[in-house]
């Protein structure tokens, strides 16, 4: 009889790290995919590297489905299995349930890519993101707007908390300003009708707070086949246009419609490597979510490091981070209104796919 192998080592023991993604629908699984593939790559990176004080670095992925509830009782899974920490999470409602729930347990979380301002109720030691705020990145956008001569603002928009959000921002930036922000119910509303409002409303942008691929790209065939219409921008601040499959199924008519991205102008080494990994890895251009990805394991990686892999005292290093990301120079503080340690901020451009060649983008406006 062979004798009972041994337990494992502390230097042979994964430092194991909870990665919530969207996997599945109603997830917005297409951003769920970016991102679980620059966790998964950094965490390659860093293993490559030594790991955690010579212990390996293991992601548990489980995917969040888009359901909050599902992600609230996920994180008190991940708890009990042990992790030192969580990453990730594409969409807000989400991220907020997870936050909430990471916060009254005591582990530690970052906040990937989600950007609504509230993602806890009161502050918290244990809650850090990388994305911006959606106020900061929002106001950029409604920069753009005005200077691209945009002052009367249709918005179609669905019910959530997220989208309820980035309208108030839209409208309390640009009234001031002279700009018209007009909301559209798109709950009580056919993709069709909203083409008689923009007419009445003689409106000259269209914004989309809606769900991809519907009812947005209904919305985007049914104003671009408008002859009334033809000078009508449309706009998705929220990034649908982004991934492929945007292009995929409105091809030309998917065009020339402005869109936020954290990404820099010119990628650094240490970004154009895991771009050229990762466009390989996933057989197109990685989108900003997937460095978000591979950003958040990097900071993970060097909190760990500063505890050993141990979950205790994790929370504390937040605001001693400083580490070189994908996108730039990562430290964190507490920008006023933001009641978690938060990157500020990451690079933010309005962007748009080139008519000439949809699979090209174009920077617009940086911020």
């Amino acid at each position: 009889m062979n004798a009972p192998s041994a337990p494992p080592s502390e230097a042979e023991r994964a430092v194991r790290i909870g990665a919530l993604v969207p996997l599945t629908r109603p997830g917005w699984a297409e951003a769920g995919r970016h991102l679980l593939a620059g966790l998964e790559l950094a965490v390659r990176d860093v293993n490559d590297g030594g790991g955690i004080a010579g212990r390996p670095l293991e992601l548990v992925v489980r995917d969040t489905a888009a359901d909050p509830h599902r992600a609230a009782a996920t994180v008190d899974e991940l708890a009990r299995l042990g992790v030192a920490a969580l990453a990730g999470e594409y969409h807000s409602v989400v991220a907020r349930a997870v936050a909430a729930r990471a916060d009254a347990l005591g582990l530690p979380f970052l906040c990937s890519s989600a950007v609504l301002d509230a993602l806890t109720e009161q502050p918290t030691p244990w809650v850090a993101r990388l994305a911006p705020a959606q106020s900061h990145g929002w106001r950029i956008y409604a920069d753009f707007l005005l200077g691209a001569g945009h002052s009367r603002i249709v918005v179609a928009a669905e019910p959530s908390v997220y989208w309820a959000s980035g309208f108030r921002i839209l409208r309390d930036h640009l009234a001031p300003r002279g700009g018209t922000v007009i909301e559209l119910d798109m709950s009580a509303l056919a993709p069709t009708a909203v083409c008689d409002a923009l007419v009445d409303h003689r409106a000259t942008a269209l914004l989309l707070l809606v769900g991809h691929p519907e009812p947005a790209v209904s919305i985007v065939r049914s104003v671009r086949r408008d002859r009334r219409l033809a000078e009508v921008m449309i706009g998705a601040p929220a990034g649908q246009p982004e991934f492929t499959r945007w292009a995929t199924l409105l091809g030309d008519e998917g065009a020339a419609v402005p869109f936020l991205r954290y990404l820099p102008e010119c990628l650094g080494p240490l970004g154009a490597r895991v771009e050229a990994v990762l466009r390989e890895r996933l057989a197109e251009a990685p989108s900003f979510v997937a460095f978000e990805g591979y950003d958040t394991v990097v900071v993970l990686a060097d909190v760990l490091r500063s505890h050993g892999g141990g979950r205790a005292r994790t929370a504390e290093p937040w605001p001693c981070v400083a580490v070189e990301g994908t996108r730039g120079r990562i430290r964190f503080s507490r920008p006023p209104g933001i009641s978690v340690r938060q990157w500020a901020w990451p690079p933010v451009q309005v962007v748009d796919r080139d008519p000439a060649n949809p699979d090209r983008f174009r920077i617009l406006h940086t911020g």
